[in-house]
């Protein structure tokens, strides 16, 4: 086996036992793939496209004919013919039809492949924005925490005149902003829970996962590249098309040759009785024209689609992997225990007095800015890392 194949199947191995936890991302893709309706139709019309284009390769139905002739005078009798014939088409056209249909059949399945991917990866994209959403619950009820904390303190404090009614205010708008960012949050992640039930068929869904999978970016492209190019569904889809262009020429082609036709024919009267065979044929002079022309020209339309194609997957790959990597190094440059302690430390500043309410504030909301700033980043990288990977980690 290809090497490069072995590393990106070692790689989907990683991503998938990594979610094989109850409650995980994996879980819940595996459940839509399932009760998806969309999904269900589009492999219902697939089916549908496939058993129609095998339709075209059959044979056309027999024909019966029955006559019975009255003579005039009665004397010269009576008179009856039946006859029965089938037609078909020269024999080698249903041999090249069978193999267009094969053709067309793997295009239909690469097809559904391509639909699969893209329901599938909205779903990961939601269950991503689940795990964000939950970790910025997780900072917000420790704000909501620390404000509810410093309030009590410095009702207290102003109770006394200890403290004035700026900071205490202070402190009540800070109360106020949280709590109205923890009611978004809680409405965000009750639409995205919503939404994977939709997705589901209406069922409902258990998504428990807390934290990302890890995903590392492989650091040779090139080999990357040639990898995810050659798995690409859309791709081996215009493949398949490309081919069955082809063939589609030769099946026209094949319509230049003579139609067949044989059958059974039996007459009788006057007490007498006919029996033979019917052979015939007809030329097709007019109903062939132009077909191998129409052919040419939609194998020549998909040739250009495939290379539009083929351009448009390398521009978007070379896309995502800078941006995975520039999404990387930004990553790197948070320490995220620096500013946790540096909360705490500013929290004990405020009450040694060394900082004002105001300075404290100030102070924190930069660090939670850069913690949600972080996880938006991480929430990034995890999605251009599943569009990156689709074809593996779907």
């Amino acid at each position: 086996m290809n090497k490069k194949f072995i590393l990106l199947g070692a790689f989907a191995t990683l991503i998938s036992t990594g979610n094989a936890q109850t409650g995980s991302i994996n879980e819940v893709i595996r459940s839509i793939e399932q009760n998806n309706s969309e999904l269900q139709a589009t492999g219902q019309s697939i089916q549908s496209q496939k058993l129609t284009t095998r339709t075209d390769n059959n044979l056309p139905d027999p024909t019966i004919n029955y006559s019975y002739l009255f003579g005039s005078p009665q004397e010269i009798g009576k008179t009856g013919e039946l006859t029965l014939t089938q037609g078909f088409d020269f024999p080698t056209l249903y041999a090249d039809r069978s193999r267009y249909n094969k053709l067309k059949a793997g295009s239909f399945d690469r097809q559904y492949e391509v639909a699969r991917r893209n329901i599938l990866l909205n779903a990961k994209d939601l269950c991503l924005d689940l795990v964000m959403l939950r970790h910025q619950k997780a900072l917000l009820a420790e704000r909501l925490t620390n404000a509810q904390e410093l309030s009590a303190i410095y009702e207290k404090r102003l109770a006394t005149g200890d403290a004035n009614i700026l900071e205490t205010n202070k402190i009540k708008l800070e109360l106020q902003a949280v709590a109205a960012e923890h009611a978004t949050n809680e409405s965000a992640i009750h639409t995205a829970l919503q939404s994977l039930q939709a997705m589901n068929g209406g069922k409902s869904i258990d998504f428990t996962q807390a934290d990302y999978t890890p995903m590392v970016l492989p650091a040779d492209y090139e080999q990357l590249r040639n990898q995810l190019l050659t798995s690409d569904p859309e791709l081996q889809a215009l493949e398949s098309e490309k081919q069955a262009a082809q063939k589609q020429i030769t099946v026209n082609k094949g319509g230049w040759l003579p139609k067949l036709e044989v059958g059974y024919r039996r007459n009788t009267g006057l007490g007498e009785q006919f029996n033979g065979f019917i052979v015939g044929g007809s030329l097709p002079l007019f109903s062939n024209r132009h077909k191998v022309k129409i052919a040419r020209a939609q194998s020549l339309t998909t040739n250009l689609q495939q290379e539009s194609s083929k351009q448009q997957a390398d521009t978007r790959l070379t896309s995502l992997y800078a941006e995975a990597n520039q999404l990387q190094r930004s990553i790197s440059t948070y320490d995220v225990s620096l500013m946790r302690s540096t909360l705490e430390l500013l929290k004990q500043a405020l009450n040694a007095r060394q900082i004002s309410m105001i300075e404290y504030f100030a102070e924190i909301t930069v660090i939670y800015q850069s913690q949600s700033a972080l996880m938006q980043l991480q929430n990034r990288y995890q999605k251009v890392m599943a569009q990156l990977f689709r074809d593996f980690a779907i």
